[in-house]
């Protein structure tokens, strides 16, 4: 089945106000820059989205934050965004921060078909208000939901008309895991080849999972943060 796109444009049609986005991408590695600037160019609003983090301010979610287009965040890791704060400070944004191995397994189990499962992170903390606590083997663990979304965004280095992907190093973090856990999967990719030329044995998003594809195009492929040594 070819599931490809023409673009962005295309791909992100129907995603409308209101919806949870996944989002994938680990920092500024292996975020979907095209899908994000449709989304800026869409002016969608009132936008759930689920990130490992929120970008920076002029770049990823950043673009999104600036326009007030997201209502609430579900992330783990946001402390290189300046109007993310200034956004959750002053109550203009809902924010949920999960634990990063606990964000991870969410999207997992939304993606897998469990509904729950029980782990010790952030028992004892704010993380823990109001959620069940079972002892296990002498340890106390809280219990969390599998998060899932109307659609998953995600990026590939390489992919295949039927949806196959394969990630490039830290990109496999989170893109795999929420490609799984959305209704509706996109993935723009930086090389699109013809069903057949990936290796099977190197796929790490099945295309079952994908329903639409399509090559992106300008990718600034951004260092976070550059550290140099003094001398």
């Amino acid at each position: 089945m070819n599931k490809v796109v023409k673009d962005a444009h295309e791909a992100c049609k129907d995603i409308q106000d209101g919806m949870t986005i996944m989002l994938g991408g680990f920092g500024l590695c292996g975020i979907p820059e095209n899908s994000i600037a449709e989304l800026v160019e869409k002016e969608v609003t009132g936008l759930t989205c689920i990130s490992n983090n929120a970008g920076v301010d002029d770049f990823g979610l950043g673009l999104l934050l600036k326009k007030h287009q997201i209502k609430k965040m579900v992330s783990s890791y946001v402390g290189e965004n300046d109007e993310f704060e200034r956004q959750m400070l002053s109550g203009e944004l809902e924010v949920d921060l999960i634990p990063q191995g606990s964000l991870a397994e969410r999207c997992r189990a939304g993606g897998a078909g469990i509904p729950a499962f029980f782990t010790p992170a952030g028992y004892g903390t704010e993380v823990a208000e109001g959620k069940e606590v079972r002892e296990f083997n002498g340890k106390p663990h809280i219990l969390e939901t599998a998060l899932t979304a109307d659609f998953a965004i995600v990026k590939a280095w390489k992919g295949d008309t039927e949806g196959n992907l394969i990630y490039k190093a830290t990109a496999r973090n989170f893109n795999p895991l929420m490609a799984m856990a959305g209704k509706i999967t996109i993935a723009e990719v930086e090389e699109l080849v013809p069903a057949g030329e990936l290796d099977p044995n190197e796929i790490h998003t099945p295309g079952i999972f994908v329903q639409r594809i399509f090559q992106g195009k300008d990718y600034e492929k951004r260092i976070e943060k550059k550290t140099i040594r003094k001398d």
